[in-house]
């Protein structure tokens, strides 16, 4: 009984006190929010980027959405294009991760003159705002100048001067971020050419797909580049790597056959001390929706985030593992990607594809269009149309029934409910 007394007093002498400290620690939360964080200090170090002194491993993908989980599978980084990157980085920040902020500098191929010192300086005033309003933020790594910005010209040469003019003023207003100039692809000389014309340049970055990106490194650096390198997109196969059905057609692979592919190249690239960034943590339509998408536009993931978490000791929500499939084939000629059929005939598909845990398969066909615009250097592409009604599902696949001549593809999507998907396709012809 006395103990009980003695805590029961204790126990009113603390509260008043508990709540001062409570007051006091609230005081301190509010005064915290209300002052900018210090901004991390990031530098380059021979072929390293450095943040607050420590190497700093750039590992993640290009996007702006589901940051939280990007930084489950153990990203550090994300990218981005152009905009205001305001809500970017505010949201890079709550994750964990830094973020690669790109200033679009527009392309001479989509018309732009270099020569118009009108549109450089209206251009150069906007990128001046950005920077401006956001080099302090404690997110930022470095500032993405353009992006393939040399891309289907045959006379390049307006173009590394722009790079420098952008990356100059960039440095003057915020000497204490690096930047980056990202090009597609090394070419024969496009790395030697911004050595010699943009020194305000810190890291080059390099979008590069398929198995170019074994060797890719070792190119850049056979042209002179000495500092730091970020692969600014990496992904399985493009459409332009692709084979292609015998109307120009090319052939996608499924998500499970990318997958294999980007732990391959995941695997080669850890040794070789450069940066990482997949391409792309959304969807966006290039020749179908789902090419070069690491995610549906419902959401799910497919399998390349579990590559990219046994790549960089991350995880996958919950631990889930996604749909597999092992084939999409014709019922008759199995061993034929494509199909040519009559405009009477319809015509079946067979479809394999698990969960390596278990979960029920949601499996939804689609018929579209195939896309009839094509553009390049990933311009935007409308959506191919939907052919409504032009599907119907079997017990190990799916029939299309008979259509008016054209060129489409069958899309697969399977859900596994817990987050995750996959996707495959086939293009066929109508004649």
């Amino acid at each position: 009984m006395a103990d009980s007394r003695r805590r029961l007093a204790h126990a009113r002498l603390s509260r008043p006190i508990a709540a001062l400290i409570g007051l006091f620690g609230l005081i301190l939360h509010l005064t915290a929010l209300s002052e900018p964080a210090m901004a991390a200090t990031v530098s380059v170090a021979g072929t390293e980027v450095l943040v607050d002194g420590k190497p700093f491993r750039v590992r993640g993908a290009a996007g702006e959405e589901a940051l939280a989980e990007l930084a489950g599978l153990g990203a550090t980084t994300v990218r981005t294009y152009g905009g205001d990157p305001g809500a970017v980085l505010d949201a890079a920040r709550q994750a964990g991760l830094k973020v690669i902020v790109g200033l679009w500098v527009e392309h001479p191929r989509r018309g732009v003159d270099y020569g118009d010192r009108v549109f450089v300086e209206k251009q150069l005033a906007e990128f001046r705002q950005v920077v401006e309003k956001y080099k302090d933020h404690p997110a930022l790594l470095m500032w993405g100048i353009g992006n393939e910005v040399e891309s289907e010209l045959a006379d390049d040469r307006a173009v590394w001067p722009a790079i420098e003019e952008v990356a100059a003023m960039v440095k003057a207003v915020d000497p204490a971020h690096p930047r980056i100039a990202v090009l597609a692809e090394t070419g024969t000389d496009k790395v030697r050419k911004l050595r010699a014309a943009a020194p305000s340049i810190d890291v080059l970055g390099i979008n590069a797909y398929g198995d170019a990106l074994y060797s890719v490194a070792a190119r850049a650096r056979d042209q002179g580049w000495a500092g730091p390198i970020v692969i600014t997109e990496l992904g399985a196969r493009g459409q332009w790597q692709a084979a292609t059905a015998p109307w120009g057609a090319p052939f996608e692979l499924s998500s499970t056959q990318k997958a294999i592919e980007l732990r391959r190249y995941l695997a080669a690239l850890e040794g070789q001390d450069i940066g990482i960034i997949l391409f792309l943590w959304g969807w966006k339509q290039e020749v179908t929706p789902s090419w070069h998408s690491l995610r549906l536009p419902s959401g799910e993931w497919t399998e390349a985030s579990e590559a990219m978490a046994e790549a960089w000791g991350g995880r996958t929500p919950g631990g889930n593992r996604a749909p597999r499939i092992a084939a999409l084939r014709l019922v008759d000629t199995p061993s034929q990607p494509y199909a040519g059929v009559g405009i009477s005939e319809s015509w079946e598909v067979e479809l394999e594809a698990s969960d390596p845990d278990g979960d029920p398969l949601d499996i939804r066909w689609i018929v579209r269009e195939e896309s009839r615009v094509r553009t390049v250097a990933g311009d935007f592409e409308p959506d191919a149309g939907v052919v409504e009604g032009a599907v119907s599902p079997l017990a190990k696949g799916a029939r299309v029934r008979p259509l008016s001549v054209g060129k489409y593809r069958l899309f697969v999507e399977i859900r596994d409910g817990r987050g995750s998907a996959a996707t495959a396709n086939l293009p066929f012809e109508i004649r």
